[in-house]
């Protein structure tokens, strides 16, 4: 059984990410995704961490932040569910509608 499970949307999130920042930096954007990679492994061997947010939504889920830029949210399942992966300046309580 996988430790976690990413959504479809946050896989495309991710992707996003990456890609963006391939663009001008393809080094730079392997270490954010590495990064991003390790705080999932990390929140899959702890369930829990990081915080809820009832200002961004009412749904249960928790949010971590990776390296101050970026925001993996999940669901607190066993295993957990990253659910999306958001860059600097979205709009996460729109995006999570």
């Amino acid at each position: 059984m996988s430790r976690y499970q990413l959504s479809s949307q946050a896989r495309r999130d991710l992707y996003g990410i990456v890609d963006y920042i391939a663009a001008d930096n393809p080094r730079a954007s392997e270490r954010v995704r590495a990064a991003i990679m390790r705080a999932i492994g990390r929140l899959a061997e702890r369930p829990g961490m990081g915080h809820s947010r009832q200002d961004l939504t009412s749904r249960p889920l928790r949010f971590w932040s990776v390296m101050g830029r970026y925001t993996i949210v999940y669901r607190d399942d066993r295993p957990i569910e990253i659910i999306r992966v958001f860059g600097p300046g979205r709009d996460i309580a729109d995006l999570l509608k």
